[in-house]
C-alpha cells in the first residue's frame, strides 16, 4: 500500500519490511526518479520536498541525486560512520508499534510534569523543542523519522550526523534511530546560500539557556520559601523605619520569595536580615581598636545603631523604693514594672531599693521573674541595704561595655551602710550612662544635711575607672555626673513639705487629680533645685502623684500613729545630660498597688537619645547573670502552670445545693 507521492505508508518505523524480502530494492527503483526538487525563486533556496526514504545511507542518498546540482555543491568532507549492524531484521509486530507509542507518551507526560528538572533520555519533550525547525516540508516518512529521534539521546542526535540508539529495545529500533540522526543532520543545515547547497554543523534555532550558577538543589530551594505572611515585612520596614537596609540581600529575592543568592555560599543568607554581611578580609585587616563612628561595620557605629535604633532613641525605666526593709515582698510586680501606658515594654529596667528586704537574690529573682525571658540582668550590686539592678534586653547587651560601680557612706560611722550612695556606669554604643541611687539623711528640718550628703556623693564616688570618657573636655574631676552624657540620680532624698499635717491634708480632701502645685509649693526639693543650691543642671520631670510618704502598711492613708508624720514627696527620679534635649521624660508616676512598705514605689519612662561609638571601649561581651535568669524563667512557667491548674480545678468543681 502507497501514499499518492509513491511512497509506501509507515506505521511507527521508517522502514518495513515485505515477507518476499524485496521492498528495498523497489524502493530504490521508485527513489531515482524522484529525489529532490528545485522550488522556482528569487534567492535560489533549495528545499526538499519529497527527502528521500530512511531506508538508505548517506551516501546512497547523495547519488540520488540530479547532475546538475552535483555540480553546484560544495559539500564538506564527511564521513560517515556506517552502521554497526546494518543487517535487516524482521518486522516489528502491531503489538509492539503500539507499546512504543505508548512508552513515547508517557516518557513526554513524564518530561512535562517537572520542567526544571533533566527527564530520562528515551523521550524528553525539553530537548525536542530545543532542536531548530526543519527548513522545508516534510513528508509523512519525514515525520515518522522526527518521532522515532526523539527516542535517540541528545548525544547521538546532536553530536554526530550519524546517531547512536541507546533506549532502543531491539535492533530495528537502533537501525531506525541510525538513519533518523543520519538524515535529521542533513535537513537541519543551514539555507542553501547563493544557489549552492553546502551542509553545515547543526546549530540550535535559539541560544540555550543560560545554566545557573546556583547549585543548590530545586528541592533545598523549595524548602527555603518564605511564608506569605513574612512577604510585608520589608515595605512595612520602610513604612515604619523610613529607610531601606543596605544589609537586606538581593531585592530580587523578594520578587519571587526564595532564599537562595546567585552562588551556594550566600543562598542560607535570609531575605530580611538586619545583620550586616562581613567580609572575610575586613575581619583580617581590623584592629578593632579604634574604628570611625562612621565607619562601615565598626562593632558601636552609625550603620549598627540604625538597625537597632532608627530613630537614635531608646527607652528607659528608672524606679526608686523604700521597702523598709519589709521581708514580706509584693505578690505581683507587673503594676510596677509594667505600667499599662505606655503599650510597649522599655529597652532597660534600672530599679533602685533603700533599705532593701533581707534576701536580695529574691528580690533580684522576683525582678527577672516578672521581665520575662526578654530581658537579662546586665549588672546588679549593693551597699548595705542599697540595692540597684540594671536589666536590658538581651538582644542588646553586645553593645554594652564593662559595668562599673562605685559606693559612698555618708554616715559618720562608715561601718552602719544605712545612708549613703551607689553609682553603676557603663557605656551603650557611644553613650555613657551613669545612674546613682541614694538614701539621704531624714528629718523633717535637715535640709543642709541633705545637701552635704549630695556634696560628698559628687565628689566621692571615682567613676569612670577603665571606661574611657565619651567626652572629658567637658569632664571635671570635682563632680561625677560631668563625667557622662546621661545621668539618672533617684531614690529617698528625704526632701518633705515644710508645712503642718492639718494644711496638707485639706490640701489632699480636696481630691486632686493632676494638679498638685499646692503642695509642690512647699517642696523643700523644688525650692533647693530652683535656688542651685543641690542637683545643679538636674531636671525633674512634672509631678503629678500624690506624695509617696508616709503611708500605713497596708492601707491608702498617711500617717495615723502618735506621730502624725506629714505626706511629702520623698522619693525622686532627676535626670542629666551634657547635651540639650537628649533625654525626654514621658511618665512620671508612682504604684499605689504596692502596700507593703510605707513607701510607695515612684517609676519615670524617658525615652534617651544615644549616639555611636568607637570600638575602642571594653565590651562587657554579653554577660549578664545566667543563673538569675534560669531561676526566674523557671518560676515564670511553675507560676503558670499552677494558674491553668486552679482555672481548670475551678471548672471542674461542681456545687451541691440542699433544698
Amino acid at each position: 500500500m502507497s501514499t499518492p507521492n509513491g511512497f509506501p505508508q509507515h506505521s511507527g518505523a521508517c522502514v518495513t519490511q515485505s515477507t518476499e524480502g524485496g521492498a528495498v530494492q523497489d524502493l530504490h527503483a521508485k527513489k531515482a526518479g524522484k529525489a529532490a526538487k528545485k522550488e522556482a525563486g528569487s534567492n535560489g533556496v533549495l528545499t526538499f520536498e519529497d527527502p528521500p526514504s530512511a531506508g538508505t545511507s548517506l551516501n546512497e542518498t547523495l547519488k540520488l541525486l540530479p547532475d546538475e546540482f552535483k555540480a553546484n555543491m560544495k559539500i564538506k568532507s564527511v564521513t560517515p560512520r556506517p552502521p554497526r549492524k546494518p543487517r535487516l531484521e524482521r518486522a516489528a509486530s502491531l503489538d509492539e508499534k503500539s507499546w512504543r507509542r505508548w512508552r513515547r507518551f508517557r516518557t513526554s507526560q513524564e518530561s512535562l510534569t517537572d520542567p526544571n528538572e533533566t527527564s530520562s533520555s528515551n523521550g524528553s519533550l525539553q530537548e525536542a523543542s530545543l532542536s531548530p525547525p526543519v527548513r522545508g516540508r516534510a513528508s509523512p516518512c519525514h515525520q515518522c523519522c522526527q518521532q522515532n529521534s526523539l527516542n535517540s539521546s541528545p548525544d547521538a542526535s546532536e553530536a554526530s550526523p550519524v546517531g547512536k540508539s541507546r533506549g532502543s529495545t531491539s535492533d530495528l529500533g537502533k537501525r531506525a534511530s541510525e538513519i533518523s540522526g543520519a538524515f535529521g543532520g542533513l535537513l537541519r543545515g543551514k539555507a542553501f546560500v547563493g544557489g549552492k547547497p553546502r551542509l553545515s554543523q547543526i546549530i540550535p534555532a535559539r541560544p540555550l539557556p543560560p545554566m545557573e550558577l546556583n547549585v543548590a538543589s530545586h528541592t533545598l530551594r523549595t524548602a527555603n520559601r518564605i511564608d506569605s505572611d513574612y512577604m510585608d515585612y520589608r515595605h512595612y520596614s520602610q513604612h515604619k523605619f523610613g529607610r531601606v537596609s543596605s544589609s537586606l540581600s538581593d531585592t530580587r529575592l523578594h520578587g519571587n520569595g526564595m532564599v537562595y543568592d546567585s552562588c551556594s555560599t550566600d543562598s542560607m543568607k535570609s531575605t530580611f536580615s538586619l545583620l550586616t554581611p562581613i567580609r572575610s578580609k575586613d575581619v583580617r585587616s581590623r584592629s578593632y581598636l579604634e574604628g570611625s563612628l562612621l565607619a562601615n561595620g565598626a562593632l558601636l557605629g552609625a550603620e549598627e545603631l540604625s538597625k537597632y535604633f532608627p530613630d537614635r532613641n531608646i527607652g528607659i525605666f528608672v524606679a526608686t523604693w523604700n521597702m523598709q526593709g519589709q521581708k514580706e515582698l509584693p505578690v505581683n510586680l507587673d503594676d510596677f514594672l509594667l505600667p499599662t501606658d505606655p503599650d510597649y515594654a522599655q529597652d532597660m529596667y534600672v530599679i533602685g531599693v533603700q533599705e532593701g528586704c533581707p534576701d536580695r537574690r529574691e528580690w533580684e529573682i522576683r525582678l527577672q521573674e516578672t521581665l520575662g525571658p526578654h530581658y537579662v540582668m546586665l549588672y546588679s550590686a549593693a551597699h548595705g541595704v542599697l540595692y540597684m539592678s540594671v536589666f536590658i534586653r538581651r538582644d542588646l547587651i553586645w553593645f554594652c561595655s564593662e559595668v562599673e560601680y562605685a559606693t559612698v557612706t555618708t554616715r559618720i560611722v562608715s561601718q552602719i551602710k544605712t545612708k549613703g550612695a551607689l553609682g553603676i556606669c557603663f557605656t551603650f554604643f557611644g553613650t555613657s550612662f551613669l545612674f546613682i541611687t541614694s538614701h539621704f539623711t531624714s528629718g523633717d528640718s535637715k535640709v543642709n544635711e541633705r545637701k552635704l550628703d549630695y556634696n560628698k556623693t559628687i565628689q566621692a564616688l571615682t567613676l569612670p575607672k577603665n571606661v574611657p570618657d565619651t567626652n572629658p573636655y567637658r569632664s571635671s574631676s570635682s563632680d561625677v555626673t560631668t563625667r557622662f552624657d546621661e545621668v539618672f540620680w533617684f531614690g529617698d532624698f528625704n526632701f518633705r513639705l515644710n508645712k503642718d499635717r492639718e494644711t496638707v491634708d485639706s490640701i489632699l480632701n480636696q481630691n486632686l487629680e493632676t494638679d498638685v502645685s499646692k503642695l509642690l509649693a512647699y517642696d523643700q526639693l523644688t525650692s533647693e533645685m530652683s535656688r542651685g543650691s543641690i542637683f545643679k543642671g538636674f531636671q525633674e520631670a512634672d509631678i503629678h502623684f500624690r506624695p509617696s510618704y508616709k503611708f500605713d502598711i497596708g492601707k491608702d492613708s498617711y500617717d495615723t500613729t502618735s506621730k502624725q508624720r506629714t505626706p511629702s514627696y520623698t522619693d525622686r527620679v532627676v535626670y542629666r545630660s551634657r547635651y540639650r534635649d537628649d533625654i525626654h521624660a514621658v511618665k512620671y508616676s508612682s504604684c499605689p498597688v504596692i502596700k507593703t512598705s510605707d513607701h510607695r514605689p515612684v517609676f519615670a519612662l524617658f525615652r534617651v537619645k544615644v549616639r555611636p561609638g568607637r570600638d575602642n571601649i571594653p565590651l562587657a561581651a554579653g554577660q549578664f547573670d545566667r543563673e538569675l535568669y534560669l531561676i526566674g524563667i523557671k518560676r515564670r512557667i511553675t507560676r503558670e502552670l499552677q494558674k491553668r491548674q486552679e482555672q481548670k480545678d475551678q471548672k471542674s468543681s461542681s456545687v451541691c445545693s440542699i433544698s
